[in-house]
């Protein structure tokens, strides 16, 4: 159903004439938009051998129309057996990357660009026919789950306003059916938004809705006028098409104010016309932009995205198109602007996408390029009408992933950009290539990076939580440093680390000491720093060969302590031989507590404890 709301236009095409006396019926089913029945037609003349590549097209575009994207490409599939329109192998490309068929997309595109060279949409794809795998590494900006107010019919373009949702739905039934799909005309709906989350108390907005299609819709900041979609049969605007038996409409936009509880007369909106469709209204926070969709005269392609200012008087600008920044040659629409009135949300079949439609984002202020949201926002199939609501942090999209337009819930994930500058602490000099890892609060390593020429790693990490960054260098004494918990923005951590400055004698390496806890012999992070130092001095002295050894506290028996100090000497060796040192360079002996430190008995402190479980390197050669 979000295809009518693209804009009221033939999707497909081919020509309005029959082609052929056998094609006729089905032709005017087709013409007609009554797109199910146009299917049976076809196929009747493909099981009686009367298909073409003529019929093939239409079956493809008609399936195409009502977004059955299986069958779709398997009708175009034949219909390219013979040669087509360029437009027909860009929506077989569509319709193959709605079912995980990039490759073979890929192909079709080539042939679109090779017809259609100077389509923009081709240039891009020229410029980068392999993007699929960038789309898949966007960073997850938002957590993606089904909707509790979906039904069996058509649901789709919910927006939050003062906790009441508003959405545009097929679910009355009692409503005529549309040829388009066989569902009830489309109404507007709403619905009451709980703290905890909740969607209750779902109706119908009767005084609003006509005996036509009704919806989207977008409302002011204080939620008393409303703008939405209509047919412009509800004010009796429409052409004849006698040789096709019909009345030919446009979606048309509208707008109304509450008084006393109540919405008043739908009025249309002065720029409304019988020439083209307008709909999709999306009004800015302050209320002084309307952007909308249309095909309107000067749309780079079926339609764009467009805006028009709203004065104070109530008057209205000029619609202004938002150009190739945003539109395509193919179908940009359902726009939806921020709260910050500059980010533009809105769904695209033009741009380069994972299938069907996508939804990209754009800066209104920089004038950037529009950017892909990635997954798990878009699919492989139609994703479009995302809104979100920043004071109640929750957004919504429409999808028909998983077989019929429904609504999803978005709620932001909230994440904070940790900005790590390496420096040397003597000097204040840049530490380009220094090792940046970030840990998480437990110590576990997530990421390790390489700084860049200006000393610098970026990690974007989750809100609310505690991290520390480990920053190393040659050279350098390694360091650790918090990084508080946060609520959002950018994180700086001034990694500063002192350069190596070790005492060697003409017997030992002096280090600060390599304490471990009690009755563990596992390397302690504080113990890797300083033994950092000495991989540094092994290093820069490529002869020297080194005994580590390792002392307990006299708590324990003589053998157990004289076991525990010699894992402890195996895993400091060990420790530095990971680093990078020849084995025969270091061995470990442990003396458990037989040479302390402090000699104080029976009546050690916790401190002359911990001093003499040590860890001392003497110079063998």
């Amino acid at each position: 159903m979000k295809h009518l709301y693209i804009a009221f236009i033939l999707i497909a095409s081919t020509s309005l004439l029959a082609q052929n006396a056998n094609t006729q019926k089905a032709d005017q089913y087709f013409n007609q938009y009554e797109y199910v029945n146009a299917a049976n037609a076809y196929l009747k003349l493909v099981e009686n051998g009367k298909a073409d590549g003529y019929v093939y097209k239409q079956l493809a575009d008609t399936y195409f129309n009502m977004f059955n994207t299986t069958e779709a490409a398997k009708w175009y599939a034949k219909a390219t057996m013979t040669k087509q329109d360029a437009e027909t192998y860009y929506r077989y490309a569509q319709m193959l990357k709605a079912n995980g068929k990039y490759e073979e997309a890929n192909k079709q595109m080539q042939q679109f660009a090779n017809l259609a060279p100077n389509d923009q949409r081709a240039k891009t794809f020229k410029e980068n026919p392999n993007y699929i795998p960038k789309l898949f590494d966007v960073s997850k900006l938002y957590e993606v789950k089904a909707g509790t107010f979906n039904t069996d019919k058509s649901d789709f373009g919910a927006v939050l306003n003062n906790n009441q949702i508003y959405f545009t739905s097929t679910r009355n039934n009692s409503r005529k059916d549309y040829g388009w799909n066989k569902e009830p005309y489309l109404d507007l709906y709403q619905a009451d938004y709980n703290t905890d989350g909740t969607v209750v108390n779902v109706r119908n907005i009767s005084e609003l809705n006509s005996k036509y299609h009704d919806g989207p819709a977008s409302l002011s900041a204080d939620g008393n006028t409303i703008y939405f979609a209509s047919d412009s049969f509800r004010e009796s605007s429409f052409e004849k098409d006698k040789k096709n038996n019909l009345k030919l409409g446009k979606n048309n936009l509208f707008i109304a104010t509450k008084s006393q509880g109540n919405w008043g007369k739908a009025t249309s909106l002065p720029f409304n016309s019988n020439d083209f469709s307008t709909s999709n209204p999306s009004l800015s926070n302050d209320g002084k932009t309307l952007y909308f969709s249309s095909n309107m005269p000067g749309s780079l392609g079926g339609v764009d995205i467009w805006k028009v200012s709203v004065n104070a008087d109530g008057s209205y600008g000029k619609p202004e198109n938002l150009g190739a920044k945003v539109n395509t040659e193919g179908n940009e629409s359902f726009p939806f602007i921020a709260d910050d009135n500059t980010t533009l949300y809105f769904a695209s079949s033009g741009k380069p996408g994972l299938g069907g439609m996508d939804i990209f984002q754009a800066d209104l202020n920089k004038g950037t390029e529009a950017s892909n949201l990635g997954k798990p926002i878009n699919t492989e199939k139609d994703d479009f009408a995302f809104t979100f609501n920043k004071a109640q942090n929750i957004g919504f999209l429409s999808s028909n992933r998983n077989g019929n337009d429904d609504i999803f819930e978005v709620h932001a994930i909230c994440n904070v950009d940790v900005l790590t500058a390496v420096t040397n602490a003597k000097t204040g000099a840049i530490l380009a290539k220094a090792s940046v890892s970030i840990l998480d609060d437990k110590k576990n390593v997530i990421a390790t990076e390489i700084a860049n020429d200006k000393g610098e790693v970026s990690y974007k990490v989750d809100c609310n939580k505690s991290y520390s960054i480990l920053a190393s260098k040659d050279g350098f004494e390694s360091n650790s440093f918090e990084v508080a918990k946060s609520k959002g923005g950018t994180t700086t951590i001034a990694a500063a680390l002192q350069p190596i400055d070790v005492i060697v004698t003409e017997t030992e390496i002096v280090l600060k000491p390599i304490y471990f806890e009690y009755n563990k012999s596992n390397i302690t992070q504080e113990g890797a720093n300083e033994l950092d130092k000495l991989v540094q001095v092994l290093k820069s002295n490529q002869k020297l060969i080194i005994l580590a050894k390792s002392h307990t506290d006299n708590r324990g028996s003589d053998a157990y302590n004289l076991s525990l100090s010699d894992r402890r000497a195996k895993a400091t060796a060990q420790y530095v031989i990971s680093k990078g040192i020849a084995e025969y360079r270091i061995s470990g002996k442990g003396m458990g507590e037989t040479e302390p430190k402090i000699d104080c008995k029976e009546n050690c402190t916790e401190e002359e404890h911990a001093a003499n479980r040590r860890s001392e390197f003497l110079i063998v050669k």
